[in-house]
């Protein structure tokens, strides 16, 4: 009589994970991944400061304008100072600077993250697209990118927003959008022709794949993290170029956005007459946002890239140190 031979034993985290909960194995997987993405954030200063201040920005461009008056109404006398009335004074005009500025905030950050989407969006599409394919297309799509590379982003954006002075926000979010994303195309063609040569990826080609399906799942994934950090760094540059275009005059001045009020506040020589309240809070809102998402790009790094991780030993329970 043969006796079967024991069956090695399964390493701790290899192997099928089993089905518990009516959850197949792959949805389980990804929800304890969740949990680890979850554990990591909250154990990281920077990612919940730069989360929570970016949150408090959105919540405040959501629903600030209902509790607040009209920002366009005159409610004070010209450049009065903060009081118990008009926390940030009023506008030369005699318009409520706090008013303005929580009204700025929503089309602020629509410029920023509708500009930063598009640009990512196309950057994605062309570089990984073309480099994936290859031959003729791979050639255009790289040839395209470098003109727009080489362009001078400043004086393109300056001519054509000058040209399309009274398009409105979605005027300037198309040009942001379009002097930003060649770079980060770039940089994923380069990626991605490095894992196009891997071999899960040759054993999806050799499966029969279509390409479309080759991208989402073998290298998307692969990428996110230069995608997250180019979107984010993306709506960063979107939200300091309006700024900067707004500062000029170059901006739709019938939107509120943060660089309007910097614009108007020059014009009315608010500065020289000493009225901080009206040019500082938008000034210092747009630098703590851009911080607020430089601290979250931070934390995903470590968070996609385990390199990047400090591990900390833990410490076992009723350990005590031996002398």
């Amino acid at each position: 009589m043969s006796v079967a031979a024991p069956s090695a034993p399964v390493p701790v985290g290899e192997g099928p994970v089993p089905i518990r909960g009516g959850l197949p194995g792959a949805a389980r997987a990804a929800a304890v991944r969740a949990r680890r993405g979850l554990r990591h954030i909250r154990r990281s200063p920077r990612m919940m400061v730069g989360s929570i201040v970016l949150l408090v920005f959105v919540l405040l461009a959501i629903f600030g304008p209902m509790f607040e008056t009209n920002p366009n109404a005159f409610v004070g006398s010209p450049l009065h100072a903060p009081t118990g009335r008009f926390l940030l004074g009023t506008t030369a005009s005699g318009q409520d600077v706090l008013a303005q500025l929580i009204d700025s905030a929503r089309g602020t950050l629509e410029v920023g993250f509708a500009a930063g989407a598009i640009a990512t969006v196309l950057s994605v599409f062309i570089g990984v697209t073309g480099a994936l394919v290859g031959g003729a297309t791979d050639d255009v799509l790289n040839l395209f990118t470098n003109v727009v590379l080489v362009i001078p982003g400043l004086p393109l954006v300056i001519i054509v927003a000058a040209y399309v002075h009274s398009g409105g926000l979605m005027a300037t979010i198309l040009v942001i959008a379009f002097i930003s994303w060649a770079g980060s195309a770039r940089v994923l063609r380069g990626m991605t022709l490095s894992l196009r040569s891997r071999d899960y990826v040759l054993a999806a080609r050799v499966y029969g794949e279509s390409t479309w399906r080759v991208i989402v799942v073998e290298v998307l994934p692969n990428l996110s993290a230069i995608i997250i950090s180019g979107f984010i760094f993306s709506v960063i540059f979107a939200i300091l170029t309006q700024a900067g275009l707004s500062f000029l005059g170059l901006g739709d001045t019938s939107s509120m956005t943060w660089g309007n009020m910097l614009y108007l506040a020059q014009n009315d020589e608010a500065l020289t007459s000493g009225a901080w309240w009206w040019f500082a809070p938008p000034g210092l809102c747009i630098a703590i946002v851009g911080t607020s998402l430089a601290l979250i790009n931070f934390g995903l790094d470590e968070l996609l890239n385990p390199r990047l991780r400090v591990w900390r030993e833990p410490k076992a329970k009723g350990s005590e140190d031996v002398l």
